[in-house]
């Protein structure tokens, strides 16, 4: 493309300097030519008042000397005889040529230098009764009639030679030339530039396309030049987002449904404790952590591609479920599992109802995966507690403590996808809890409990209001948790 417009601009620029050039070139010539005669008619009406008063030679002679051409040997005179007709000319009286030689006795043709034309010429000249010019050899001889004393018409030839005619023509043809390719180079350098700025946008597009379609989502192109490739890239990188965006969301929706297995497998792998000794239950143990293995696989999966899709921060709050039915619906499932393994439940403050813009089925997802990890990461017999406060009226604290271990780093157990150290966690319920409660503008802390282990700490807005954008600080807040 960029290469067309170029010989585009070349072919056209061509041809618009031709158009003018070779007219303009034309009309220098013309000019020249015009000029030396122009001169030469000067040269011989410098002769003009001498004849007028006299036709004697040796005035004649002094008279043709002064002027440049004359000095030069380019200005003959030619004098008819008294009372010759001027139709008739000089008849045989003027066959003298060169030097004077024409008749010296009074009453004969006159003739003073160089003579370059016929007697027909000289004819010719009389009958038109103005300058000629005529070719001769070695340029143009310019005839004038002049009327002379006597009452006859006098001829004054004056040679212009080929070199005066094309005077400084060769100079100008070279201006000419020169200007012409001038123009025609800045064309193409100008059209060059041009469409490098056009081809660049449009090379970038392709290149980005291409990379997209290799599977870089997070490609983007700049959005510059023309205005439709500014339109193109914007369409392009709203695509490039919407596809991420999508992909971010299937990656998302993968990983939490897969680790929303984890919560009947825990309860398999529990059950499979007391089964005993034997065959099937040693198989029965070994299926479960098979299918363990390969959910903790799917989960980390789907968590790398979507941080390399560089997925949203963020679950969408949505919904109003009561969360006091929803903890207390959990905590007796949980319970019959914490009752086999010898733990000491507790749950306080969800005597009465707690609004909250959660959809239910998210919830749900955030207590098993607070509840699965005490279950997973501390010792049998290890006691906890869910505790639920309502901090005014648009505050909701979600408490989950145990009496195990604590968690060593904080921090790092709250970063995406990450585990809390080396235990075999994915870090994925830490984030899907994370995930809600900045959906509704509050967060997760982890500390110490009363019990002696870890606390999770779920704060939920419970107003309702939009959250403000993730990654950016609230005004005259801290930020607060791994994530800060």
């Amino acid at each position: 493309m960029r290469w067309a417009l170029v010989r585009i601009s070349l072919a056209v620029t061509t041809m618009v300097v031709l158009a003018f050039a070779v007219p303009l070139a034309l009309v220098v010539r013309e000019m020249a030519a015009d000029r030396a005669l122009g001169n030469a008619e000067r040269q011989a009406a410098a002769i003009a008042p001498v004849l007028a008063i006299t036709t004697d030679r040796a005035q004649l002679q002094r008279a043709v000397a002064s002027t440049e051409a004359g000095a030069d040997g380019r200005i003959a005179v030619h004098v008819p005889a008294p009372g010759a007709d001027d139709g008739e000319g000089s008849g045989d009286g003027t066959g003298g040529t060169g030097e004077g030689r024409g008749g010296t006795a009074e009453g004969e043709a006159l003739t003073i230098g160089d003579r370059r034309t016929s007697e027909a010429d000289l004819l010719a000249a009389l009958r038109y009764g103005r300058a000629v010019s005529l070719p001769v050899d070695g340029g143009t001889a310019l005839l004038q009639p002049i009327a002379v004393d006597s009452g006859g018409i006098a001829v004054v030839e004056v040679f212009v030679p080929t070199a005066d005619l094309a005077s400084g023509v060769a100079t100008a043809w070279l201006v000419l030339a020169g200007v012409g390719v001038a123009l025609v180079v800045g064309s193409v350098a100008v059209a060059d530039r041009l469409g490098r700025r056009t081809v660049r946008p449009a090379e970038q597009l392709a290149a980005a396309a291409r990379e997209l379609g290799e599977g870089r989502l997070s490609v983007r192109v700049p959005e510059q030049g023309p205005a439709e490739l500014r339109a193109a890239a914007e369409a392009f990188n709203a695509m490039a987002r919407q596809v991420a965006g999508l992909l971010a969301g299937e990656r998302e929706m993968a990983a939490d449904l897969s680790h929303r297995l984890r919560t009947p497998l825990t309860v398999l792998r529990l059950n499979t404790a007391s089964l005993g000794a034997g065959d099937a239950a040693e198989q029965t143990r070994q299926a479960v952590d098979q299918l363990e293995v390969e959910v903790d696989t799917i989960i980390r999966t789907a968590r790398e591609q979507r941080s390399a899709l560089g997925g949203s921060e963020g679950a969408a709050a949505g919904g109003d479920t009561d969360a006091a039915e929803v903890i207390r619906e959990r905590m007796a499932f949980w319970s019959a599992l914490a009752e086999d393994e010898g733990r000491e439940a507790s749950l306080a403050g969800v005597e009465e109802p707690v609004r909250v813009p959660v959809a239910r089925a998210d919830l749900v997802a955030v207590v098993d995966a607070l509840l699965g990890n005490v279950f997973r990461h501390t010792p049998e017999g290890t006691a906890f507690a869910v505790d639920v406060h309502r901090g005014g009226s648009d505050t909701v604290i979600v408490l989950v403590s145990d009496a195990g271990e604590g968690i060593a780093d904080p921090e790092e157990a709250l970063r995406r996808g990450h585990g809390d150290g080396g235990t075999g966690s994915t870090g994925l319920g830490l984030d899907i809890v994370r995930r809600v409660a900045e959906a509704t503008g509050g967060d997760v802390r982890i500390g110490s409990s009363v019990l002696g282990g870890a606390e999770v700490r779920l704060w939920l807005n419970a107003s309702g209001r939009p959250p403000e954008p993730v990654g950016r600080p609230r005004r005259g807040a801290r930020r607060r948790g791994g994530r800060g």
